[in-house]
């Protein structure tokens, strides 16, 4: 979890290295949660991870990774199942903490939605099951195909699993039911199920689950059926993705409401706790009410999901990268235990960042065992003067990193001594030193650095980058230490070792042919997730599908970037972007680019070795140009500027209508501005897109060129 440094007095440097340390741990977390249903720390650890990298980019918009936790929806299908590509993506939620969070939520739709402040908005509030997201599809009501999430897009085909599932319908009780339907819930496990399981298995000799959530995923993705049919799974339905295909739309009523009874009326489970809220304090009303009865539900719950209960607005307000704006996750409070920290060690990542872990006494909080917590950096540590040898108090906030949250003193022994910062590196000796104005630490040693090396391989060979399965960090180690990879390209070259690897010590045939077949299956690669392989700082997956969103194809991407670099190192002093260059300019006017970003892909592309590494993997994979969206729109591929205030639309809705329309909204105007639209009370913009020739329409007349 990043340090707890007040967010309002985080400075620029501070915060952009808080929020690579957050998208780090929080993906190491997420494959471990949803790819192999074993967290490593609480929720409500990974809640509170979430929560302050959500302030940290509200505070810092232009610092927001395009590979920021707040973009990423579950994990990749595991192999051995088929995979289905949901028609409609299946999407994460975003969460709230306090009851200002909820106003805050509130607040947001009335403002998207142009609604008068403390306007009506009803909304439905409905337990949030610690289980599986899992769609399921009816066909002229028959259950034909179901799948679990996945990474939002592409799930495991689990249609055998699910027909066990005991209160899923295999046919919709309806007279007439729709031709069609996808309908999307939770599968879960109760309480009593759970133990009865465990004490079955502990009576086998099998290791027992760590809680009924980890139970209930690790069931349904059984690849025998038979397996999943002893486990007593249930099902709670709560959603929709597809409503027709050849035939009608199917009819869900005009509201969530009025959908839940349809559900209801076709035979699903409906969390009987839902209930209808008419104000925010409805809303807290029934929050207290839930997290009192928690303990004693059948099932377990980790919070309440609010959703805004009409269905043309829930429409209107759409999505962002990995959430609908519509419905937000109000989570209860993290659990806390107390334990002991033994050793503090150093971790060396791939930017050189010396992060400090407590190495704890094992302790079980919230069904998991703990034992390594983050300690963020040496601020934290020296804030609140952790030692070796302290009883600490250890929050698991979010179902993933733990963090110390709190040091009792009075239990602390004799003996202890302030801990000490290292000033080297632990890896490969180099000089470890804090720029001025960073929280961080990071070595000097570059290339030289193993740990470096390994930690950007890493990267490069993971999830959401190359996802090269099974090439894990004990190959990416060995493989360096043997001099078989040395970058990146050498991976795709390790085909010429095949021989070699099958006497390695721990290799077979088939893992050899395994693994082999893996990296030629990934030669061929979007070009989004090619420039977040890179590892270039602060360039997350969210920002690089910008990046590609914007040049296209590799070769415009890396043209763009070393004029870019040019220019910068023509004007190393310029604090304007237009006073840089024009290509560096383009780069800034992205949304969500600012000079910080630009200036860390311009020391990407300084840097010699880093052309050369991209030299060689072009002789190495196949990089696919960007997808265009929305290509019979007219604004397909086009950057358009919004400036002043519009009446008839917020301005993020306007925003999310025209990257719907394949559109590129920009935050300045330079040549390659298509058009600006000027609201009430436009300036400079506008002054400065007549300077340039470049076409303004009025609000009205944008709603008149995207047909609203």
């Amino acid at each position: 979890m990043t340090a707890e440094i007040d967010i309002e007095a985080l400075t620029e440097n501070q915060a952009r290295a808080e929020l690579a340390r957050l998208t780090l741990e929080l993906q190491r977390h997420d494959d471990a949660y949803y790819l192999r249903d074993a967290p490593k720390i609480s929720d409500a650890a990974y809640d509170a991870l979430r929560q302050r990298n959500r302030k940290i980019e509200q505070r810092f918009p232009a610092l927001r990774l395009d590979n920021s936790p707040e973009n990423r929806v579950g994990t990749r299908p595991r192999d051995g199942f088929a995979q289905i590509k949901h028609r409609t993506p299946m999407l994460s939620l975003s969460n709230a903490f306090s009851r200002k969070d909820v106003e805050d939520f509130i607040d947001r739709i009335r403002r998207f939605l142009s609604l008068e402040t403390g306007s009506a908005l009803d909304i439905v509030a409905e337990p949030k099951i610690d289980g599986l997201s899992a769609t399921v599809h009816y066909r002229d009501g028959r259950f034909i195909v179901g799948a679990t999430r996945g990474d939002g897009a592409v799930g495991e085909d689990v249609t055998a699993n699910l027909q066990t599932v005991v209160d899923l319908p295999k046919t919709l009780t309806d007279a007439n039911p729709p031709s069609y339907i996808e309908i999307r819930g939770e599968v879960y496990m109760q309480k009593d199920d759970f133990m009865a399981l465990n004490a079955d298995r502990e009576a086998q000799g099998l290791v027992a689950y760590a809680n009924p959530r980890n139970s209930a995923s690790g069931s349904l993705r059984q690849l025998d059926p038979a397996i999943t049919a002893q486990r007593a799974l249930r099902f709670f339905a709560y959603s929709w993705g597809v409503l027709a295909d050849d035939g009608p739309v199917a009819d869900i009523g005009e509201t969530q409401w009025e959908f839940l009874d349809r559900l209801k009326a076709w035979s699903f489970s409906v969390n009987p706790h839902a209930h209808l809220c008419r104000s925010i304090d409805d809303i807290m009303a029934l929050y207290d009410k839930i997290q009192a009865k928690r303990a004693a539900l059948p099932y377990d719950i980790d919070g309440i999901v609010y959703k805004v209960n009409k269905l043309d607005w829930q429409k209107r307000l759409g999505m962002v990268t990995r959430a609908p704006r519509w419905a937000t996750a109000h989570k209860f409070p993290a659990e806390r235990v107390q334990t002991v920290l033994n050793q503090i060690t150093i971790q060396v990542g791939r930017t050189g960042a010396l992060t400090p872990v407590a190495n704890l006494e094992p302790v079980t909080v919230g069904g998991v065992v703990v034992s390594r917590a983050t300690l963020h950096n040496e601020d934290e540590i020296e804030r609140k003067n952790i030692r070796e040898g302290d009883a600490v108090i250890v929050q698991r906030a979010g179902d993933v990193i733990p963090q110390v949250v709190d040091v009792l003193t009075d239990r602390r022994p004799a003996e202890s001594k302030p801990f000490r910062f290292p000033d080297t590196c632990p890896a490969c000796g180099s000089h470890a030193v804090r720029p001025k104005g960073e929280v961080v630490r990071r070595c000097t040693g570059g290339l030289i650095c193993p740990a470096q090396g390994v930690e950007r391989l890493k990267h490069f060979v993971s999830r959401n980058a190359f996802d090269i399965e099974g090439f894990g960090t004990r190959h990416v180690v060995t493989f360096l230490e043997d001099g078989l990879v040395t970058k990146p390209g050498d991976i795709f070259r390790l085909r010429d070792h095949q021989s070699d690897l099958k006497t390695r010590e721990g290799w077979g045939e088939q893992s050899v042919d395994n693994l082999l077949a893996v990296i030629e299956d990934r030669r061929t690669i979007p070009l989004h997730r090619f420039i977040y392989a890179l590892g270039v700082r602060q360039v997350g997956e969210a920002t690089a599908k910008l990046l590609a969103r914007q040049y296209g194809s590799l070769q415009a991407w890396r043209s763009a970037m070393e004029q870019v670099a040019a220019e910068r190192a023509m004007a190393k002093h310029a604090v304007k972007a237009e006073d840089v260059g024009e290509a560096y300019a383009e780069l800034c006017s992205i949304d969500q680019v600012g000079l910080a970003l630009a200036d860390d892909l311009v020391a990407f592309f300084d840097e010699p070795h880093n052309l050369s590494v991209l030299d060689d993997l072009a002789e190495e994979v196949i990089v696919e140009d960007a997808e265009v969206v929305a290509t019979r729109s007219p604004l397909a591929g086009r950057a358009i500027v919004f400036t002043g205030t519009l009446e008839r639309m917020g301005r993020r809705e306007a925003k999310a209508r025209a990257e719907a329309l394949g559109a590129k909204v920009a935050g300045s105007v330079s040549k390659k501005t298509y058009l600006v639209v000027a609201g009430a009370g436009a300036g400079s913009k506008t002054k400065k897109a007549e300077e340039l020739g470049i076409k303004i329409l009025t609000e009205d007349a944008w709603f008149d060129l995207i047909g609203d």
